[in-house]
């Protein structure tokens, strides 16, 4: 075999480092039965090593590129001219030259050849490197080979595809480009076949793109494609557009746009039996790669070519389950813990552990199946209702779901009851004695156990300690779901809904919940902001220290601030802060994220805010402005309750139901308070076990132990023993998922369903949500993707994706919310209404579409936000 140049017929996938990722795809295609591929060969990665690993301009201007950053783009651009000059004038080697003309006598010396870049980086599963590298169409002859051969060298340093690597992570030293050398094809039809439709990513639809002539016109943009839908042996949808131009090839080489005669632009360039050969073709391919497929085909002479296929990476992947013939329905579980970042192994494995829901993983997040009670009537509108009072895009993509005829089985009527326990439904009233001190004894209860867990954890290692932490997340599971504190927070949510419902139909009243919701007892949450304002006031008296603090960037401030006037005092304030909050942070279901208690600078951000945006005793100010509104609401409403008819009885029962939102709904924050402090005293625990790991060169760093299971790291820490190829390939999967956006809904089909909001009638310029804090404000967008990137100043208002309760101190800083992601009673809510905020939740998008800077109004009483 000859290391320059290589026929596709002797490529299978362990040629990749030879011949790049086209190369191995049409290798393995040539073996595929039924399937015709243009004849051909790629001249190898040896050939471009020895061409330039001896050029010493190249490698200095190599090593430049290599320290460049993706933002440095005046500099991309001229080192990677100088390195495209170097490619274009570079001589080949003589062996690489009789190996390419002995292929080319071989295979006709004076054929027309399609000339394509194969880097060996590109069409992998998690990144395609698409359009990165050029290709040639039509070349004739040997001299126009080699020139452009060079060409496909170069095209390894245009800006695109230096920026491309950059971004992806990808070393310029590793990477390597082959030349594949095909034999052309006239082609009177030609286009793309996706093996499931890149649009609702549904697995068991195929989607045609198709137009006349050469593909390039496709590609580059230059017509509109007919499109077919196709599902089962069956088209289920056709689009015929209008195809004024196609490229064809020259007699001299290369190619030329032509126009299509008139008469012949609306005609379709694949009949019905193509279409559906072209399925056939299609399903054979990826059944053999066993992964979906962006498949180029072109047609000549009634019969079909394929001339590349890789895999689809823009596909969000299907939630793990058992294979089962019947259809599932899941829904995400960040877009309801305001957590869409992709979590860690780890992370996922515990909040698995914790949650008795039937949980899958998909793109490092969580799903819930709810296929059981969307398959019986109650179920589906018990699960419908609920879930719809928290994010009406996921019930009008649920009851979308539910409609398609057949997709989801009805159950028997004796399976029934088990679904529907595990989703009450929402009009549910329990039988609440309207006593604060229930929440106390709650309270008190948790702590004690939380007390207990970090005194006898410290007991433990090894094996046992993983015994340990498996009883007690069964304990926590048990308290999460304890009856009374469920019952508790439904009376608090079921108050809020009568009070909205008979007050609006009584008085004409929207929303009057949202007032009366404000400052109440007991929000562990919302304390936690107005205790960081008290933060704030400790530090206010010391100038040296606010300038100091400006200045941090590493997490050992804490053992320097002594060092200033005023410092021991600082220490201790935000030394209190952190034992009481400490093991919160951003994305805190999963327990591998970095706490405050482990990076504290994480707060001084907000510390700053505070001092600047904010006068001394804001907390207590801020708590009696709330608490004050509410009381005064509360008189309103009873007032004119009481001149009602059936007055004095209308009041009483309005007083019970306000009773009950002021004493309980503050207490909704504290379960997921109380799960995340477990969570944290296990990571300690576990991240002792790490530094045994380390110390025994079974894992190269602490912080290796997130990419592995709980049960993973239970069997490393038992055997001292570990693939660590596992970490590394979990290493490369979390940095695709951070590029994912998770859907709301998704199928077991691959099918994401979005949800829409009803129509209504908005102002010009209005951008729809979930209406969740009433009011309106107008000020200035913020728009925040990082909470340690904020910088708010006093009557912002603060676009984000989603917030938890880590964002909570900077709400004492804004005058309204929006964000892409949330509900009724996820946390940004509860926590709006109780900071008196207007709040518009579930608004898709709104970090791109609004602007930082600009001036927005946000109607959180209607649920739009107004561009102004």
């Amino acid at each position: 075999m000859n290391p320059y140049v290589m026929a596709f017929h002797e490529i299978d996938h362990k040629w990749r480092t030879a011949v790049g990722g086209k190369g191995v795809n049409l290798g393995e295609l040539t073996t595929i039965s039924g399937i015709q591929v243009p004849e051909g060969f790629c001249v190898t990665t040896k050939a471009f090593k020895e061409s330039f690993e001896s050029n010493a301009d190249y490698q200095t201007l190599l090593q430049e590129l290599r320290l460049l950053k993706a933002d440095d783009r005046g500099k991309i651009g001229a080192v990677g001219r100088d390195i495209r000059e170097i490619i274009l004038e570079a001589k080949i080697p003589e062996g690489v030259l009789k190996g390419l003309f002995d292929c080319l006598a071989k295979y006709g010396m004076n054929s027309a050849y399609a000339v394509r870049s194969s880097a060996t980086v590109e069409d992998l599963p998690h990144a395609s490197f698409a359009g990165q590298q050029d290709t040639f169409l039509n070349i004739k002859g040997k001299d126009a080979i080699l020139e452009h051969i060079r060409k496909c060298w170069a095209s390894l340093f245009t800006d695109r595809a230096v920026i491309y690597r950059i971004q992806n992570g990808f070393d310029h030293y590793k990477v390597y480009l082959s030349v594949i050398i095909q034999r052309m094809i006239f082609s009177q039809a030609s286009g793309i076949l996706f093996t499931a439709d890149p649009v609702t990513s549904n697995r068991k639809v195929l989607s045609i793109d198709a137009g006349f002539g050469l593909g390039e016109a496709l590609v580059s943009g230059l017509v509109s494609a007919d499109n077919y839908k196709v599902r089962g042996g069956g088209i289920v949808n056709k689009r015929i557009s209008e195809k004024k131009v196609a490229v064809n090839a020259q007699k001299k080489g290369g190619t030329e746009e032509r126009e299509i005669e008139p008469n012949r632009q609306c005609l379709e360039a694949l009949t019905d039996e193509q279409v559906l050969e072209l399925e056939k073709i299609g399903r054979k391919i990826e059944a053999y790669f066993d992964h979906p497929q962006d498949i180029e085909w072109c047609l000549a002479d009634g019969s079909f070519y394929i001339v590349q296929s890789r895999p689809i990476t823009t596909l969000y992947p299907i939630p793990e389950a058992e294979r089962s013939l019947e259809n599932h329905v899941y829904v995400s579980v960040g877009h309801q813990q305001m957590m869409t970042d992709p979590m860690k192994p780890l992370g996922l494995s515990i909040y698995m552990l914790t949650t008795p829901a039937p949980m899958r993983t998909a793109g490092g997040r969580l799903f819930v199946d709810v296929t059981a009670p969307l398959s019986s009537s109650e179920g589906r509108k018990n699960l419908i209702n609920t879930l719809g009072q928290s994010d009406p895009l996921i019930k009008d993509a649920l009851l979308t779901a539910a409609e398609q005829e057949g997709f989801v089985k009805s159950i028997k009527e004796h399976r029934r009851g088990k679904h529907n326990k595990a989703v009450p439904p929402v009009d549910f009233q329990p039988q609440m004695e309207n006593d604060p001190a229930i929440v106390s004894e709650l309270i008190r209860s948790s702590q004690a156990k939380i007390h207990d867990l970090k005194q006898n954890i410290q007991t433990k290692s090894g094996s046992d300690l993983f015994l340990f932490i498996q009883e007690d997340i069964k304990k926590l599971r048990k308290s999460l779901s304890d009856p009374q504190s469920m019952r508790l927070i439904m009376a608090a949510q079921n108050a809020s809904s009568w009070i909205n419902e008979y007050m609006n139909q009584w008085l004409d009243e929207k929303n009057p919940a949202d007032t009366l919701s404000q400052s109440v007892p007991n929000n562990i949450t919302s304390e936690m902001g107005l205790a960081l304002l008290d933060v704030a006031d400790a530090i206010r008296p010391y100038p040296e220290i606010i300038d100091y603090l400006q200045q941090v960037t590493e997490d050992d401030f804490l053992e320097e601030i002594v060092k200033f006037e005023g410092g021991q005092k600082v220490q201790e304030a935000i030394c209190s802060y952190l034992d009481k909050y400490g093991m919160r942070c951003s994305g805190e279901i999963d327990m591998t994220k970095a706490r405050w208690l482990e990076r504290p600078a994480f707060l001084i951000p907000m510390i700053l805010n505070n001092i600047k945006n904010f006068e001394l005793n804001a907390s207590k100010r801020i708590f009696e402005k709330g608490r004050h509104a509410a009381f005064k609401k509360e008189q309103e409403l009873i007032n004119r309750v009481k001149a009602l008819p059936n007055g004095e009885q209308k009041a009483e029962k309005t007083q019970q139901m306000i009773s009950l939102i002021r004493d309980f709904s503050g207490y909704r924050e504290y379960p997921k308070y109380v799960m995340i402090n477990h969570y944290f005293i296990y990571k300690q625990a576990l991240l002792k076990e790490a530094k045994l790991l380390v110390k025994s060169n079974v894992i190269e760093k602490e912080e290796d132990i997130y990419y592995l299971t709980f049960e993973e790291l239970h069997e490393a820490v038992i055997n001292y023993q570990l693939d660590y190829q596992i970490i590394s390939e979990r290493k490369s999967e979390h940095r695709l998922y951070e590029k994912l956006n998770p859907p709301r809904v998704i199928t077991s089909n691959g099918e994401i369903i979005t949800g829409e909001y009803k129509t209504r009638n908005l102002p010009e310029n209005a951008i729809a949500g979930l209406a969740v804090s009433s009011g309106n404000i107008e000020g200035r967008a913020r728009v925040i993707l990082n909470i340690e990137d904020a910088d708010l100043e006093d009557g912002d208002i603060l676009i984000t994706s989603f917030t938890d309760p880590s964002w909570t101190p900077l709400f004492v800083s804004i005058k309204g919310l929006v964000t892409e992601v949330g509900g009724l009673m996820t946390h940004g809510a509860v926590i709006a209404r109780e900071y008196g905020l207007p709040a518009v939740v579930g608004v898709e998008n709104a970090t791109r579409i609004i602007r930082d800077g600009q001036r927005i109004r946000v109607n959180g009483t209607e649920g739009y936000i107004e561009l102004l």
